[in-house]
């Protein structure tokens, strides 16, 4: 009885402090339910916490002080610095997530939300003009200058730029840092080491990058959150030679600090370019979804962005109008598939992918996975591009059984040869548990006898590095671009480095995302894209490329997440960039004392 009390005061900032001090930090903002609920794309195993016994002569102690307190305090602005929870005062912000951020080495970082970190701790050569897709100049100064073969990009560079230690900016500030992106071989490395054969800097002070090969897409890719700057003084190149817990580069914040559960960020007071609207950022790292749901609507935080449940969503927006919340809601990138191994049975049978893909039904997974924060995808290439053309839509619909029977039929699946297929997801991730239920229901409801679907789950690390093994016959994934350019949507889906049609991909991309397809057209389609500077016939080319996914169906595009972020009523100027990021240092506050 004590401890549920004790839980219904957790709104009453002064009482929280006293009792964080005496019984810990996790006493209030966990309880026993919420350990056993576990947020989408959870990426690592949750610990479990211990639980806090009371000692016997604290009982009347702590009850006797509650009652005075219930009585004498009132609310106010909570100090809690010591609390273990991110605490805000001035014009700092106070955000809470349950994305977790294991590093903050531009050369390793490859998770979302170390991306947004370095997003806002760093500077790219370009960028993106706020609420746009136009790249424009950020520490470069001009577009670059490409030569006639594609293969050599020219950059000039800001002369006004200083790192956070006092590093003057310069070219071979930027070479190192992208020499080392490439050669410490980190997560993301391939990303430049695969297109790039050289960088320098030139006598006249510019940039110069020679590509292997021309890539249409590459003055994109350069605005990627790890192609940034950073000290030679304070970083080495060198294999794996990272420095997870520190950044030290140009951007508009400093690191204040960083650990699993809490990270400050500092405005920059040197900062070449526009001061942040606030004096930093404190940012809370939650378990659970549960726990980031609480402490925003109990109060505790400013912002909260990612993840949350839908039911969560849903309850936020319903209550948004009577607690002056703010609900951001924007499109999304992130595209969620079903990917097809083709290397064993039954996919490794075109008619049976095709019947698949004819019987998914998208619009039920939005509403029911979603509640409607979804919408369906027809196609790899998310519906922000121009380029979108909704394939499956047009030659397989939704649910349609009719067509699927045909399929199966030509596969030679009968009531007495039935089939059966595994659909696999990271056990973490509540969204694709109920999106494959969903698909086991329907499929199995509207064709008895005929197929039969295993739901099956795994731990996240073991299910990717079981994927690219080729242990599944098919899997729930998701993927978020690394840029914003239609390649990005088929490159690291349709090509392979190894292979052939008869013995599928032995090492690649679509190797490595489970579906072990190998297309001799396809490889020539990404290749001519990213040799065509002409938008209009690049464009051209994505068609074909999408008319390709139809026709082989190596992955069944499934639906589009939407993105939300939640604020109080005192905060202002939160976006969602079109590119998926999220200007931290454009967030304003505005005080209660100010208001008033």
């Amino acid at each position: 009885m004590i401890a549920s009390f004790l839980l219904r005061l957790r709104q009453m900032p002064p009482l929280r402090q006293l009792i964080n001090s005496w019984f810990g930090n996790s006493w209030f903002g966990r309880s026993p339910s919420q350990h056993l609920l576990q947020r989408p794309q959870q990426k690592t195993q949750q610990k479990t916490q211990s639980r806090y016994w009371l000692k016997g002569s604290r009982y009347i102690g702590l009850f006797s002080l509650c009652l005075l307190l219930t009585v004498s305090c009132r609310s106010g602005d909570a100090d809690v610095a010591g609390s273990g929870t991110a605490a805000s005062s001035g014009d700092r912000i106070t955000m809470g997530t349950t994305l977790s951020a294991g590093s903050l080495d531009p050369a390793d970082a490859y998770e979302t939300f170390p991306g947004i970190l370095l997003y806002n701790l760093g500077d790219r050569l370009y960028t993106y003009a706020p609420g746009t897709t136009d790249i424009v100049p950020q520490l470069a100064t001009e577009l670059p200058t490409i030569s006639d073969d594609g293969l050599t990009y020219t950059i000039p560079l800001r002369d006004d730029v200083t790192l956070h230690d006092g590093t003057p900016f310069d070219a071979e500030v930027m070479a190192f840092s992208m020499q080392r992106f490439m050669d410490n071989q980190g997560r993301p490395s391939d990303l430049l080491a695969s297109k790039v054969e050289s960088v320098s800097a030139a006598d006249s002070g510019e940039l110069v990058i020679t590509l292997k090969e021309p890539v249409s897409a590459f003055t994109a890719l350069l605005t990627f959150s790890g192609v940034t700057p950073v000290s030679p003084e304070q970083y080495e190149i060198g294999l794996s030679k990272f420095k997870p817990d520190t950044f030290i580069g140009s951007g508009p914040y400093k690191l204040n600090s960083f650990s699993s559960n809490i990270i400050r960020l500092d405005a920059n007071p040197d900062y070449w370019g526009e001061q942040p609207a606030n004096e930093g950022i404190d940012i809370q790292i939650f378990t659970s979804a549960v726990n980031l749901y609480n402490a925003f609507t109990s109060g505790e935080l400013d912002v909260a962005y990612q993840t949350l449940d839908p039911d969560q969503i849903t309850k936020i927006q319903a209550d948004a109008d009577a607690n002056n919340w703010n609900v951001i809601e924007a499109g999304s990138t992130v595209i969620n598939y079903l990917s097809l191994n083709q290397k064993i049975a039954p996919f490794d049978d075109l008619n049976v992918r095709k019947a698949v893909a004819a019987m998914v039904d998208r619009p039920q997974i939005s509403d029911r996975a979603f509640q409607g924060q979804a919408e369906p995808l027809y196609s790899l290439i998310p519906k922000a591009f121009d380029v979108y053309k909704p394939v499956f839509e047009e030659a397989y619909g939704d649910g349609n059984y009719e067509k699927a029977k045909e399929y199966l039929t030509a596969a030679g699946i009968t009531e007495a040869n039935p089939l059966t297929f595994e659909v696999w997801y990271p056990s973490a991730s509540t969204p694709r548990q109920v999106a494959a239920n969903t698909m086991k229901q329907a499929i199995e409801q509207n064709l008895p006898g005929l197929v039969t679907v295993e739901v099956s789950t795994a731990e996240s690390a073991t299910l990717w590095q079981n994927v690219e093994k080729g242990v599944y016959n098919s899997v729930l994934s998701n993927w978020y671009a690394d840029y914003f350019d239609p390649e990005n949507f088929v490159q690291p889906f349709l090509t392979c480095d190894a292979g052939s049609e008869a013995e599928l991909c032995t090492s690649g991309e679509s190797q490595s995302n489970g579906s072990f397809y190998y297309s001799t057209r396809a490889n020539e389609l990404v290749t001519a894209q990213n040799a065509e500077s002409d938008p209009a016939k690049r464009n051209a080319i994505f068609d074909q490329l999408q008319d390709l996914m139809v026709e082989d169906v190596p992955y069944i595009p499934l639906w589009q997440t939407k993105d939300y972020v939640f604020t109080t009523d005192n905060v202002s100027d939160v976006a969602i960039q079109p590119n998926q990021q999220l200007l931290l240092w454009q967030i304003d506050k505005q005080n209660a004392e100010v208001a008033s």
